[in-house]
């Protein structure tokens, strides 16, 4: 984390906080043992909350140092309870819980503002539903759910399914934990429950607060077996998502929240149908837009061609709202603008192509290196030098700038570093005409 930033160009002091990460790096060998045995199960992050994590962890798993972390908000040891697994099952002795945040002083002569983004938030738009309807999620999620290093190793399968199966577990768990204390009931009177609950009934038994209690829990099991095979039966029928609707211009050509085009949403949405398809045959994909753009060397032929090949529904219209049935399946209410008809549209799954907004907490990057934002809260760059800001020495690359895809994200990443190479480079030739001078004054 960047602290402090002075000086100039060819000459920058930058003060750094390197976190602690509770893992010695040149001890840890990303074996992954530890995490294996951790009893911490918490939402990932990386994993859109669609799958877990343990609290000793890799970000994901290209990163780079492949070393894993302690997360000391949910680790058992740091929040004053008896655990310590990881420490005992590391053979690389890399576990170091009074490990500290290192403050570091960089000397450099050129920075590169790389912060990405972040999605909209589609709450902010409730007639979409999202975050109300299990059904309806955001691109990313689908990325996630699609991929087949995510959660559901590339299935793509309905959040209210994968709620349900998590749901079996933790009845599964609680049946489980109910039967033992029927199991203690049986033992310390040696009778089954079944018969007791039969005599008791019957009235062969006299009331107490014991035997109420074994009825009571009696009753409560065979509810709760009765609702769990109910959700069993349910869950057998479950199936992947084969209809699909992805919604377009989510937050972005919106007045009301960002006027600007995201740009590489429409692609996203149409490679994710394409690869959905190629998945299962069956799968149906809808894309509704005001207008698709294909903004890139060959997109507009890779578009034509989902349609055609593949059998992508390209639809012109603009969502009014999404409501469910009792499925759980999403309702897409919309008017197709080439007929001006009110139509609606049942499908599996609801997939809003959110915009790309600039990162929160850009403003204090923005005021520690002195950057100067546009009015869309991007970092400002000269029109003739895209990637040179308003700060001689600093330049952006990707979405620090404005809404990109990966192809122009990595370009300007490139350039980016020609561009501070040259500044590096010139400061070296600098530094030594100065210092020949020294040496050799006329």
């Amino acid at each position: 984390m960047v602290e402090k930033v002075t000086g100039s160009k060819g000459d920058f002091t930058v003060i750094v906080r390197k976190k602690a990460r509770y893992v010695n790096e040149d001890l840890c060998t990303g074996c992954g043992a530890c995490a294996e045995k951790c009893p911490t199960t918490v939402p990932d992050d990386y994993e859109m909350g669609l799958g877990n994590r343990k609290a000793i962890y890799r970000h994901y798993a290209q990163g780079i140092p492949s070393v894993f972390c302690i997360d000391p908000d949910y680790c058992r040891t740091f929040q004053g309870k008896k655990c310590g697994v990881c420490q005992k099952i590391c053979q690389a002795k890399a576990i170091d819980y009074k490990q500290e945040d290192k403050v570091l002083e960089l000397k450099v002569g050129a920075i590169i503002l790389a912060t990405g983004y972040d999605l909209f938030d589609a709450t902010r738009i409730s007639e979409y539903g999202y975050g109300r309807l299990a059904n309806v999620v955001n691109s990313m999620e689908f990325e996630r759910l699609s991929s087949a290093s995510g959660p559901t190793e590339g299935h793509v399968k309905r959040p209210s399914d994968l709620r349900d199966h998590n749901l079996i577990k933790t009845k599964e768990k609680s049946l489980k934990k109910s039967t033992r204390t029927l199991a203690k009931y049986e033992k310390k009177h040696k009778m089954s429950t079944a018969d007791f609950y039969k005599q008791f009934t019957a009235g062969n038994i006299s009331d107490g607060d014991e035997f109420e209690k074994w009825v009571k829990q009696y009753e409560n099991v065979r509810e709760a077996t009765r609702k769990l095979e109910e959700l069993k039966a349910r869950a057998e029928k479950f199936d992947i998502a084969t209809r699909l609707a992805f919604i377009q211009c989510v937050g972005s050509r919106d007045f009301r929240f960002n006027k600007y085009c995201s740009s590489y949403c429409c692609m996203h949405s149409i490679k994710e149908a394409m690869m959905a398809k190629d998945h299962d045959a069956r799968t149906e994909a809808y894309i509704f837009n005001m207008d698709l753009r294909t903004v890139g060397k060959g997109f507009e032929e890779y578009k034509v061609r989902g349609a055609e090949k593949l059998g992508l529904h390209y639809v012109r219209g603009r969502v009014a709202e999404i409501t469910q049935d009792e499925n759980e399946n999403p309702i897409i209410w919309y008017e197709e603008t080439t007929s001006q008809e009110v139509k609606s549209l049942t499908v599996d799954l609801a997939v809003l192509a959110v915009a790309c907004e600039a990162p929160r907490g850009i403003e204090k990057v923005a005021e520690l290196v002195g950057v100067a934002l546009d009015h869309n809260r991007f970092f400002k760059t000269a029109p003739l030098n895209p990637l040179d800001t308003t700060v001689p020495g600093i330049f952006v690359c990707g979405c620090a700038q404005g809404p990109v895809d990966i192809p122009e994200s990595v370009a300007q990443a490139s350039s980016a570093a020609s561009r501070a190479a040259e500044v590096i480079w010139q400061s070296t030739i600098e530094y030594g005409e100065s210092h020949w001078k020294k040496k050799n004054p006329e």
